[in-house]
């Protein structure tokens, strides 16, 4: 999914420096004033009127472009992911303690099994005669 975001991406970046540069290859409202005095725009590549209409029209659909790709990096980075059905689905369980075999019993002087603040009894091989 990240060569969409990245395809989309460089579209966006290229039709807004597309559109940059259309803009500021316009003329203004002010030049057809300019042309009627003999500014030479009717020797342009597209003709006296010809320039006007491919720019603003290439400039429309660079901005349309523009507009499509925006709303579908928006749409694509607000896509969330679905919830899960039950809160334990994500959960993983830690490996289980091995059982003692059957034959072996629990040890009655573990550690942990004395209570709180009592000393457990020393085997009867340590006590001193």
């Amino acid at each position: 999914m990240s060569w969409l975001n990245n395809l989309l991406m460089v579209v966006q970046v290229l039709s807004a420096l597309g559109v940059i540069v259309l803009v500021l290859m316009q003329h203004g409202k002010g030049a057809d004033m300019g042309a009627a005095f003999g500014s030479g725009s009717s020797g342009s590549l597209f003709g006296a009127s010809g320039s006007a209409n491919f720019l603003s029209r290439a400039t429309a659909a660079l901005a349309t472009v523009f507009l499509v790709v925006t709303l579908v990096m928006a749409l694509v980075a607000n896509k969330r992911p679905e919830a899960p059905a039950s809160i334990m689905e994500g959960v993983t369980t830690s490996p289980r303690a091995p059982a003692l075999p059957a034959d072996v019993p629990p040890a009655s002087g573990a550690v942990g099994s004395t209570s709180a603040g009592s000393v457990p009894a020393a085997p009867a091989s340590d006590v001193p005669k």
